[in-house]
């Protein structure tokens, strides 16, 4: 202000040019020293919200999001149906025995066997497990890309939910929900928990096989092909126990990254990926190379030199019914 006056009284006065030169190039100078201060705190506040803000979300959120809009949103609504039926699956199976039925064994798997069918009623009949992804992708019923989104919207869901009901159960004061992982003891402990997750993997998916692409339970279908399933992933939790089990790649390690020590990090251990990545996906693989076998098909593009058992009567049955 002080220097627009001068300029105004040097034109006037009629004065030297070089001192109106001066004053007009600290102009500019000036003017922005006095739009920092307006502005600068307004910045400030913006950059505190947002690192407050992106403190509390978890890591690798971001890149799971945009997966939802590869090639032109095809998937969005793939994307859409995984995320929110990640967070049913975990909401409505993991607060069994803790938020409902601490007290009752029986009200414990009754609650995770209605969890199970209302995840999937109510979500769509999303995968919600990258190992099931894995194992349609080996069978060609997803494409690369679309099992790509759906194993990124079902990270994105597990990310989510544990520190949602994190904060809702500390609120309430409910019992912390719990999550799948081993202790390692002694060097075999690894292998155990490797071969544990293996093979639980690997019968939950002839499971899934059986009850949804092999048996007709006619008009309640359904229904009863869920009830199966949910006693079917019960009697697996009990009967492998070593590393959970987790029979779900993205559960353990959205667990591990919120639920397992406090650094709110992906795990560094590669014993992790060992046993519930590369275990469960090799279990998937070898679980559809059986199915081919008794159904037919293909594994990963290419028709599979064994099989199929299954009369071609039978196939033909099972394509008209499905």
């Amino acid at each position: 202000h002080h220097n627009t006056w001068n300029f105004f009284r040097l034109l006037d006065d009629k004065s030297d040019t070089s001192q109106i030169a001066q004053l007009l190039s600290l102009a500019p100078r000036n003017t922005f020293v006095l739009i920092e201060k307006m502005v600068k705190p307004f910045i400030s506040a913006f950059f505190a919200i947002l690192h407050d803000t992106t403190s509390y979300l978890p890591p690798g959120l971001f890149l799971a999001i945009p997966t939802a809009f590869i090639d032109g949103g095809k998937y969005l609504d793939t994307f859409r149906q995984e995320f929110v039926g990640t967070l049913l699956m975990i909401a409505c199976t993991f607060s069994a025995g803790k938020w409902i039925g601490k007290e009752s064994m029986r009200v414990a798997w009754t609650s995770h066997f209605l969890g199970v069918i209302a995840a999937d009623y109510f979500g769509g009949g999303p995968h919600v497990n990258p190992a099931v992804t894995m194992s349609m992708f080996t069978l060609g019923k997803a494409s690369y890309t679309e099992a790509y989104v759906r194993v990124a919207a079902q990270m994105g869901g597990g990310l989510i939910a544990f520190p949602i009901f994190h904060a809702l159960a500390k609120n309430l004061e409910w019992e912390p929900l719990g999550g799948p992982e081993f202790h390692i003891d002694d060097d075999s402990a690894e292998i155990e928990a490797f071969l544990s997750e293996s093979l639980a993997t690997f019968c939950l998916l002839l499971l899934i096989y059986a009850v949804n692409w092999e048996w007709n339970f006619g008009k309640y279908h359904y229904w009863i092909k869920q009830s199966l399933t949910a006693v079917g992933i019960r009697g697996l939790i009990e009967f492998f126990p070593t590393a959970g089990p987790a029979m779900n790649p993205m559960l353990a390690t959205a667990w591990d990254v919120f639920g397992v020590g406090s650094t709110f990090e992906f795990p560094s251990d590669m014993n992790h990926y060992f046993v519930y990545w590369v275990g469960p996906f090799l279990a998937a693989i070898l679980a559809s190379i059986v199915y081919v076998i008794y159904a037919g098909g293909t594994i990963f593009g290419a028709k599979f030199p064994i099989g199929p058992i299954k009369k071609p009567a039978q196939a033909e049955h099972r394509t008209k019914r499905d």
